[in-house]
């Protein structure tokens, strides 16, 4: 089959199912009463939105899943090949690294699950807490560590310099897990930051998607295309019922199952590091906040930004949520575009 009708039916399957779902499940949150509660120290005018049915990510995961189910079996009885010509170079597997990066974003996706069903359901607006909520990440973040040590898949590629396999003895060893632990945890989180207005996680989300199956083309590697256009299709159906105003948010069901998609595209094209130049908004996302905290500490109450993450420094600003939702995506965009031309002109081939 050709490889870019796949990636069609990939990212129109996603679509499909997922703005589709929403005629049903959305009614169906409401019916449970599993509305969105705003908290007190939100901008006041979030107090509109309360009551807006929460847990939609449940969506755009299903929509996900079967869009990628449905387009690997098309390629796989189409005598297709998913694997890119290099997989000999970077040793593994990347068939393992396919299921297993799917099966990472679920896990993280229960996690958020757990965390917004005793928000909702049993009146809890803390969820899970912290540490609860740390150790459902970190569990699911060894489970895919380790998946990747058994599996070899074990080489990174760093652009301008080359392959890293930290196989080679125990200090990488040490090193491989000490970063994957920092990424995986980091991005995750990153992503769930990010998700704080109508449309911004989905949206931003969408242009890392777009890079992707860009860096699945310079790869020749189909797998990661079918992987990220089922993304791109989720969001985009998802958007329907997200952009502003929402009739659904994802909750963190949704936010930490893409932060694992995410995550997942990044060791899927072998070179994870690339994260920060084509998540540039879940970074300064994340900042943000680091440097309110830290600000808010040293200096006894003083604040850097109106309110963090920067998002909403912006919303107190007067932005719109709209504009706000344009500006990050053209930013994320343009560093989506320095992440390409990295591994394009970073002799990856060689």
């Amino acid at each position: 089959m050709n490889s870019t009708v796949a990636i069609i039916i990939s990212i129109v399957c996603a679509f499909g199912v997922t703005a589709g779902l929403g005629f049903v499940i959305i009614p169906w949150l409401r019916k449970l009463k599993f509305g969105q509660t705003i908290l007190e120290i939100g901008p006041s005018w979030h107090k509109s939105k309360q009551g807006t049915p929460n847990m939609g990510g449940i969506m755009f995961i299903i929509g996900i899943v079967v869009s990628f189910a449905v387009s690997m079996l098309t390629v796989h009885l189409t005598g297709g090949k998913i694997e890119s010509d290099y997989s000999a170079i970077m040793q593994g597997k990347e068939k393992v690294l396919l299921i297993s990066g799917l099966v990472l974003a679920l896990g993280f996706g229960i996690v958020g699950f757990a965390d917004d069903f005793i928000k909702i359901r049993l009146k809890r607006n803390e969820g899970l807490s912290p540490k609860q909520k740390t150790l459902g990440q970190l569990i699911m973040s060894f489970g895919y560590i380790l998946t990747l040590w058994l599996s070899h898949n074990t080489s990174w590629y760093i652009p301008f310099i080359g392959v890293i396999n930290f196989e080679k003895n125990a200090l990488t060893a040490v090193i491989f897990w000490a970063l994957s632990f920092f990424i995986i945890y980091g991005c995750v989180n990153s992503v769930n930051l990010t998700d704080g207005i109508d449309g911004l996680c989905s949206s931003v989300t969408s242009t890392v998607a777009i890079a992707f199956i860009v860096i699945g083309s310079i790869q020749s590697f189909l797998g990661i295309q079918l992987f990220a256009g089922a993304l791109l299709g989720g969001m985009f159906g998802f958007l329907c019922w997200n952009w502003n105003p929402a009739k659904t948010f994802m909750g963190d069901t949704g936010s930490l199952f893409l932060g694992g998609m995410v995550v997942a595209l990044g060791y899927l094209c072998k070179c994870p590091l690339l994260l920060l130049p084509i998540g540039i908004v879940y970074v300064c996302e994340t900042m943000s906040d680091i440097i309110q905290i830290g600000y808010f500490k040293i200096t006894h109450g003083k604040r850097v930004f109106k309110m963090a993450p920067i998002h909403h420094h912006f919303e107190m600003c007067g932005w719109k949520e709209k504009k706000i939702c344009v500006i990050f995506s053209l930013t994320n965009a343009i560093g989506c575009a320095v992440g390409v031309l990295l591994l394009y002109f970073g002799n990856f081939n060689n």
